[in-house]
């Protein structure tokens, strides 16, 4: 261990950012005023129009978290029997699945991009096959192309986890806008935020009144409730967050790219690591910095180390859905996702992160791996 690489403070894997703090609150005056919290707010229908506009979506509807905004797209799109989906994901994505009575299929990942693979997934459609709920792994978008076309051929709905993705576009076209419906999660730690919240974008305007019955109840006037519902609605102070960030978020993800950059440059020297690219036809939030160890020993050894020196990373996604106590799954059916489960570790990544700490961090890492070979990445 090299005491003089050791952080004065942790250095944690994921940092919220805050907006101005009198921006925020001078929108906590208005809604204080007005005395209204909660129920679609002039505060909510604002973020509504602003998000529309920035990830020119269509639609949009805004959630308390992106958990229950995933589970009620699932309801109101009327899914029964199998969705087949990936394990490499968090398990929000699998408990939805479940939640609404469904049953995950679980298809084997790319190797490289680390999301579920297209070539492996018509093997799996049966008569039962109602959906493909495909994630977005650290903000890099799947193949949308060739899901589309396997949907579109045996006649399924596509359901993307796009939780990391936010503001993320493909040939110039936003990752909002492919798929029946894709979920966004606007948790504290992601790259955009409203402390808690999520967000469904769709372009079936005929969703519009399902997916606000389903988010407040089941009502569909305050005398009729049509569907089994949930309470899942956005309030004032969220929306106000969400604001304020979509304020700043360019900034925020430019500077992200920034410290991406560095770690590029720094760890492409260690043979051990394999780094994950961002194809040129993407444009990037950069919402994770994940990094294959060469196996999962030297992948926990690394994690510990870096603890060490107050250096937080995360083993992300480990274990894999498949292997939690509360299923009964064969993780060995997705080999190459139960090996990228066991070797990758998320490192520091956050807009308040500077390059020089990302120059340490990497110092740290070429010291306890004890390797200054050329890498191939």
């Amino acid at each position: 261990m090299n005491k003089d690489l050791i952080f004065e403070s942790p250095v944690t894997v994921t940092q919220p950012s805050l907006p101005d703090f009198e921006s925020y609150m001078s929108y906590v005056k208005e809604i204080w005023d007005r005395k209204w919290l909660t129920n679609n707010g002039p505060v909510h229908e604002d973020f509504k129009k602003q998000l529309k506009q920035y990830l020119h979506s269509s639609n949009v509807e805004l959630f308390t978290n992106g958990h229950l905004a995933l589970e009620v797209s699932l309801k109101a799109l009327g899914l029964t029997g199998e969705v087949i989906t990936t394990p490499f994901t968090f398990a929000s994505t699998i408990h939805a699945i479940r939640n609404c009575n469904l049953e995950p299929v679980f298809c084997d990942i790319d190797p490289n991009k680390f999301n579920i693979d297209p070539l492996k997934i018509e093997e799996l459609i049966t008569e039962r096959t109602s959906a493909i709920l495909a994630v977005h792994v650290f903000g890099q978008p799947c193949d949308v192309s060739a899901i589309e076309e396997i949907a579109d051929k045996h006649g399924l709905k596509v359901v993307y986890d796009a939780a990391h993705a936010f503001g993320v576009e493909v040939d110039g076209k936003g990752i909002a806008n492919f798929g029946d419906v894709s979920m966004f999660s606007f948790h504290a730690t992601k790259v955009f935020h409203s402390i808690e919240g999520g967000m469904l974008s769709y372009s079936d305007d005929s969703l519009t009144p399902v997916l606000n019955a389903y988010k407040n109840f089941g009502m569909t006037s305050p005398e009729d409730i049509n569907y089994i519902g949930t309470n899942a609605k956005m309030n004032e102070f969220q929306a106000a967050m969400g604001l304020c960030n979509l304020e700043i978020v360019d900034n925020e993800i430019k500077s992200r790219g920034e410290a991406f950059k560095r770690y590029m440059k720094e760890l492409d020297k260690l043979k051990d690591i394999q780094l994950m690219n961002v194809p040129d036809a993407v444009k990037p939030n950069y919402s994770y910095f994940p990094v294959l160890l060469k196996d999962q020993g030297q992948r926990d050894f690394l994690s510990d180390q870096l603890a060490k020196y107050k250096v937080i990373a995360r083993k992300y996604f480990y274990p894999l859905c498949s292997q939690f106590e509360c299923y009964d799954y064969d993780a060995n059916e997705t080999p190459i996702a139960l090996n990228v489960s066991n070797r990758v570790l998320c490192l520091p990544m956050h807009a308040n992160l500077s390059v020089q700490e990302v120059s340490q961090i990497c110092e740290i890492i070429q010291y306890e791996l004890g390797d200054k070979s050329e890498g191939t990445n």
